[in-house]
């Protein structure tokens, strides 16, 4: 069987932002190049923006803390927006947040544009901000993000830790959009990454034509509560024209 219909294929850079609306059934694989990457991401509604990631809700109905194959991740209004269809990562850190300049600035120094140019020190939240602005969205809209590729553990007594390269060069993740999702996505430093040089590693993202989620699709199958959310995410197309065909 020949693979879906290519849409595009392009690097995501250290450092680099990026963002696109995908449209509901296509898909987005993000492979991690050179193993130990780290990506946040942002998910949006993308035909009411005012719908975004939800994480406590995405956590607590498939009794999880990281994300893997086969899970997916609600909005606030108790759709889904993507599910990940393929992982050979294993673990997606969804609950230690993404970095600042200031965190930036403690950990690697200054690394401005005026001296570095396009190697300058990026950090997450700017990334943020400016990309979501192109959508008429800023700080305010900004929730809590995934982290693709990282891997945060916790301790008998709650202690977080990180899990160096958990992701191995060429590991991949893939998301299906079952909304029409606005995608925000910054390649920068997770913040509790003990590498004390600014080097964050290339990522290939690759989107591909597909359907949504089948009635026997595992991901819809992998819990009542899925199943729940997958039909509350088809009565929204039901019965009217997507706006984006």
């Amino acid at each position: 069987m020949s693979e879906p219909r290519l849409i595009l294929e392009e690097p995501l850079r250290g450092g680099q932002m990026w963002s696109r609306v995908l449209r509901r059934g296509q898909t987005l694989r993000l492979t991690d190049v050179e193993g130990g990457a780290s990506v946040a991401a942002l998910f949006y509604n993308a035909e009411e923006l005012s719908e975004r990631y939800n994480m406590p809700d995405t956590l607590k109905a498939q009794h999880t803390a990281r994300l893997t194959a086969n899970h997916v991740l609600y909005s606030d209004m108790g759709r889904v927006l993507c599910s990940v269809t393929e992982d050979t990562v294993g673990w997606h850190d969804t609950i230690t947040g993404h970095g600042t300049a200031l965190h930036n600035r403690k950990k690697y120094g200054e690394g401005s544009y005026q001296k570095l140019r396009n190697d300058r020190y990026c950090n997450s939240r700017d990334n943020f901000v400016v990309e979501l602005g192109k959508y008429e969205l800023g700080k305010r809209d900004i929730v809590a993000n995934l982290n693709f590729f990282v891997k945060v553990v916790a301790d008998a007594q709650g202690a977080l830790s990180f899990v160096p390269e958990n992701s191995r060069p060429g590991a991949y993740v893939t998301l299906r959009a079952e909304l029409h999702t606005l995608i925000v996505l910054s390649n920068t430093p997770h913040p509790m990454d003990p590498r004390r040089a600014y080097a964050p590693r290339p990522v290939a993202l690759t989107i591909r034509a597909g359907l949504p989620a089948a009635i026997e699709d595992p991901c819809r199958q992998s819990c009542p509560e899925n199943g729940r959310g997958f039909t509350l995410t088809d009565g929204y197309f039901a019965g009217r024209e997507a706006a984006w065909p």
